[in-house]
């Protein structure tokens, strides 16, 4: 009976993988008197999107999905197929196809505090706007409280309700099935690229036509749908469904579902797999204590192409990802909102912690996300970066090796990259800058100072590790 059991999910998986289902798309119409949550007009530091030819626009995509387990050696089995589904996703794009890249950018929204922060659009909004590419935000499980507190009318068709919440669940922490399915999203996001890229009348991106379509995050989530769904992920002409995957801050893969275990710290499947579109992975100096268990080689073979870049003298958040978070009045009305807009935070640091204003990050990230694009459908080779050696920091605060700028070449302050304090203290960096008599005694004068500072900016430029624009931006506005 067990064997015909495994014959029958087995059946069950390679039907479910055959083709991927389009979703039902709904737009949801942008009024005065109701709007989407989190809408670029409303983030903390509001962006014009008619101004630069952008419009932005709101769906809601629905159809049904599987639960899956995850087998030993890493394949999945349809645990409950065809639960009923309804995902949010917010649109920013180009408003013709002659201001667009081909590129669209997918991030998986940000819930840990229960509502959407668009992490990576704060980072990299700038070099979107700028180069032409679309942006996509999908709304997790954990935001749906904050979506339909926020207009409940609005979102009523958001749900990931768990098909089966009565059965025992010994991975959830009470010992009872959650309400949410969190495991729904691995078909949800199949499918999204799916609609994306189809010919439907009514799509995500619809008129423009896409060339590559690549999925950002930070968190076990893109893990996950990297090892063990994207080889399964075929449209109907057999491509994979992504063209790449940008991953900030590589982590453990996500649980296949709300009831399963955490995988074991010294599983290999812990570690991104090599898969047949390329993958790039950006770590801050500040994290790689925490995640240099999942340092990867650099590749160039065509079912593994990778690469991992550490960015020296980085901290694993500044100030510019919460920028994107929405403004106050936007996140009362979805939720509580914490600090204030120089710290948006609940708890203090002792002491106190002023957070980064280098965008040292966003132009890593720009670069990124750009040679992913052209390493996809150009075919043109990422550079490499040495690993940093954490045992080696300088009187700085800086580690050699990484990728180098000039915060970490023509230093003019003390980087701390990971700090005490409750909370979130611990992933904020700070800098203190040295003073003039300092600078005199390492540059000469400050004159001399801003020279080596625009050399640097022209050894990343030539290295590969900044694009032109943010390149020329950072020799204008040289500072610690």
């Amino acid at each position: 009976m067990g064997a015909m059991r495994f014959v029958a999910l087995a059946a069950l998986a390679a039907s479910a993988f055959a083709q991927i289902p389009l979703p039902k798309v709904t737009q949801l119409p942008i009024t005065a008197d109701s709007g989407p949550f989190l809408a670029a007009s409303k983030n903390l530091a509001p962006v014009d999107l008619a101004k630069v030819g952008y419009v932005e626009e709101e769906y809601i995509l629905s159809g049904s999905a599987n639960v899956y387990d995850l087998t030993a050696d890493g394949n999945l089995s349809v645990q409950t197929p065809n639960a009923p589904y309804g995902v949010r996703v917010l649109v920013r794009r180009p408003a013709t196809q002659a201001r667009f890249s081909g590129a669209v950018y997918v991030e998986l929204m940000n819930a840990a505090r229960r509502m959407d922060w668009s992490m990576m659009w704060g980072y990299s909004h700038d070099h979107f706007l700028q180069r032409g590419d679309a942006w996509i935000g999908v709304s997790l499980p954990g935001a749906t409280p904050g979506l339909q507190k926020y207009n409940a009318a609005r979102y009523a068709g958001v749900s990931f309700a768990n098909p089966k919440p009565g059965a025992a669940c010994p991975g959830n922490a009470k010992g009872g099935a959650s309400d949410v399915e969190p495991g729904l999203m691995w078909d949800v996001l199949s499918q999204l690229a799916a609609s994306v890229k189809s010919t439907a009348a009514v799509r995500p991106m619809a008129p423009l036509q896409v060339g590559g379509i690549y999925l950002t995050s930070q968190g076990g989530d893109i893990t996950f749908y990297i090892n063990s769904v994207h080889d399964h992920a075929k449209l109907a002409n057999g491509k994979p469904a992504w063209d790449g995957y940008l991953v900030r801050n590589p982590a453990a893969p996500s649980r296949v579902n709300q009831c399963a275990p955490a995988l074991a710290q010294d599983d290999p499947r812990r570690k991104i797999k090599d898969i047949a579109v390329p993958v790039i992975g950006v770590v801050a100096q500040g994290e790689l204590a925490d995640s240099a268990w999942a340092r990867k080689p650099d590749s160039d073979a065509p079912t593994g192409r990778y690469r991992h870049y550490e960015v020296a003298a980085a901290s694993h958040i500044d100030k510019y990802p919460y920028t994107a978070l929405a403004n106050f009045a936007e996140q009362a009305a979805a939720g509580t909102p914490q600090g204030n807009i120089d710290f948006p935070f609940a708890a203090p640091c002792e002491p106190a912690i002023t957070m980064q204003d280098s965008k040292l990050m966003s132009y890593v990230f720009d670069m990124s996300f750009q040679a992913l694009d052209e390493w996809s459908r150009k075919g043109k080779t990422p550079p490499k970066a040495t690993p940093l050696d954490l045992s080696k920091i300088n009187e700085y605060g800086i580690a050699p090796g990484g990728i180098r700028s000039p915060f970490s070449d023509v230093p003019a302050a003390v980087y701390t990259t990971t700090t005490g304090g409750p909370g979130n203290c611990r992933e904020m960096g700070s800098t203190k800058p040295v003073d003039d008599v300092r600078i005199t005694a390492l540059y000469g004068s400050r004159k001399n100072y801003e020279t080596k500072f625009a050399a640097a900016a022209d050894a990343m430029l030539k290295a590969g590790f900044v694009t032109p624009s943010d390149a020329k931006e950072l020799k204008a506005h040289p500072k610690p």
